[in-house]
């Protein structure tokens, strides 16, 4: 019986090791959760739109295993990539636009940084305007 005992307790020390880096792993992804969370307080989610103009594409923040994040004025637009849990801030995302815009379904190369290696390729989806909710600071910077 206690030969079991010690079976069944090393059988769920091995579990909890190998489960490990999958516990990690989602701690990143909420890490970037909460930091677009800290980004959109106080604004309230628009109508997607499958485009943004170059005007409206300049500011861009990558959130680790999130979105991408485009500032234009007073609105942010969030994409949620397909792929997003390998988006790295410290990638160089190329994006390969198929027009004069950025659109749903352009692809985003991440380069290594520093090498400027070729790295995986992503998909964007669609682009979630948010502005500031109604009553909140208007002389805040976006």
């Amino acid at each position: 019986m206690k030969r079991h005992t010690i079976s069944r307790l090393a059988a769920i020390s091995a579990f909890v090791a190998a489960c490990a880096p999958f516990a990690a792993a989602a701690d990143e992804q909420s890490a970037g959760e909460r930091e677009l969370a800290e980004i959109l307080e106080g604004r309230v989610a628009g109508e997607p739109v499958k485009c943004l103009r170059s005007s409206e594409s300049d500011r861009m923040q990558v959130i680790d295993d999130t979105a991408f994040v485009f500032r234009d004025g007073a609105t942010i637009y969030v994409n949620r990539p397909r792929g997003a849990e390998i988006l790295d801030d410290s990638d160089l995302p190329v994006f390969r636009q198929f027009g004069s815009q950025l659109c749903r379904l352009d692809q985003v190369e991440l380069r290594d940084r520093i090498s400027g290696m070729p790295g995986p390729v992503i998909v964007l989806d669609t682009f979630t305007p948010y502005t500031k909710a109604a009553g909140a600071d208007a002389g805040e910077g976006g």
